[in-house]
């Protein structure tokens, strides 16, 4: 039996087992699966089916959910858990479907391992684009997971998209160009049995190769693999880990280990917390398997679905007791949560303006000075410039306005020197916040 078949019949049977009864929550009975067509580009013909809870909320997460070989979008609607969690934090799910004989994904072409290449990658992208538009789905909460070919797709989904997906999680894939192939086939036997071995710096490039000249954020990652996998071996799991440590600029030594569950061995890049950049699980005894027995509950907490919205940070204290001086304007009637995130040369910071007066704003700048030897290089959810010293945020179109009492949140990534604090005063168009 090829190695193919080998991959389409451990998945079957896996499938089987969780239909019969591995599943937490059937949907709820109100929200169905409807495949959706004329969603945009798709050059391989894909087909797509979404799942929409009831009750999401004006800017709903969303997660795109990645079948196996042999499988199929509504096939893995009902085999995993991801609609009944979605159900119970509202966020949308879309779910692919390969349509080529086999019903693998492409993640060997020239095409789908370059950013807009064309094949596969760039109809699930265009999907994401439409529920984004539709839905009014938040870009800064868009997520992606998959099992095997699904989980390859995964990896190369977060290479060539890192502007589009925040976050990911694979279950028993290969990285990113490990599929890769010359000779026109879709099957990489050396890959699929962990015979690529590379230096970290070598798998990294890799990733970045595919979107040449991106500065912008990189997707955090989550990777699971089981000890016994005998369709994708398990050498696959240690090269993924050291291919997004390396994206990342992280050290291949954990920052946390430990056993959330028995057999399980978690291991954290970067942070010890929920939101570190790299994640990785080991599931001792497991072969190749779909994500259950609380796997797709732990993805989902790792991507951060499991707040019904975008949480809103604690504030970072600042470096000094006291703010700049403003003693002839009294602070305005706004509040900002400034929190960051940072890394050897690189910081992440998230955001959130609270309009604490009674009247709605149409529109939003907001001011602050970034501390010496920190650079923005992209931002979501707001527009920043100048890139360094004193800059100005402001909306874009979908997030203008304020009511009174609500908030809006957005957030960048930037460089730095050394220092990680941050700023310590704010102005919202012109009058001083708290």
């Amino acid at each position: 039996m090829n190695l193919r078949a080998r991959l389409a019949g451990a998945l079957i049977a896996v499938a089987a087992l969780t239909v019969a009864g591995l599943i937490t929550a059937p949907p709820a009975a109100s929200a169905q699966l409807t495949e959706v067509t004329g969603f945009g580009t798709n050059p391989t013909g894909l087909r797509m089916h979404l799942y929409v809870p009831e009750g999401v909320g004006a800017r709903p997460p969303l997660l795109v959910a990645v079948h196996y070989c042999t499988g199929s979008g509504p096939a893995f609607y009902s085999g995993t858990e991801f609609a009944s969690l979605a159900d119970r934090y509202k966020f949308i799910v879309i779910y692919p479907s390969a349509t080529r004989s086999g019903a693998c994904f492409d993640v060997s072409s020239p095409q789908a391992l370059k950013h807009d290449g064309g094949s596969d990658p760039v109809g699930i992208v265009s999907m994401v684009r439409y529920v984004q538009q539709r839905y009014a789905a938040d870009p800064a909460r868009t997520y992606v997971t998959g099992a095997s070919s699904g989980a390859m797709m995964t990896n190369v989904l977060l290479g060539d998209y890192p502007d589009v997906f925040k976050a990911g999680a694979a279950f028993m894939g290969v990285p990113f160009g490990c599929f890769a192939t010359t000779d026109g086939s879709s099957w990489n036997s050396a890959c699929a049995n962990g015979q690529l071995v590379k230096p970290p710096q070598q798998w990294g490039d890799l990733v970045r190769a595919a979107y040449p000249g991106y500065t912008g954020a990189r997707p955090r990652m989550q990777v699971w693999h089981g000890t016994e996998d005998a369709t994708l071996r398990y050498p696959n799991f240690q090269e993924e880990i050291k291919q997004w440590t390396n994206v990342h600029g992280l050290s291949q030594t954990p920052t946390l280990t430990d056993q959330p569950q028995p057999g399980w061995t978690r291991t954290r890049y970067g942070s010890s917390g929920t939101s570190t950049q790299v994640e990785a699980v080991s599931v001792q005894g497991v072969g190749h398997s779909l994500p259950t027995s609380g796997m797709a509950a732990a993805a989902i907490t790792f991507l951060g679905l499991t707040a019904t919205s975008t949480p809103t940070p604690t504030p970072t204290p600042t470096p000094t007791p006291t703010p700049t001086p403003t003693p002839t304007t009294n602070p305005g009637a706004c509040r900002v949560s400034y929190t960051t995130n940072a890394w050897n040369t690189g910081l992440t910071a998230a955001v959130t303006i609270t309009n604490t007066g009674a009247t709605a704003l149409p529109s939003w700048a907001l001011g602050f000075t970034l501390p010496s030897g920190q650079t923005v290089t992209s931002a979501w959810n707001a527009t920043i410039s100048p890139a360094a010293g004193q800059v100005t945020a402001r909306n874009v179109a979908y997030n203008a306005a304020i009511a009174p009492g609500a908030s809006v949140s957005f957030g960048f990534q930037a460089t730095h020197t050394g220092t990680t604090t941050s700023p310590t005063a704010f102005t919202l168009n012109g009058s001083p916040c708290t």
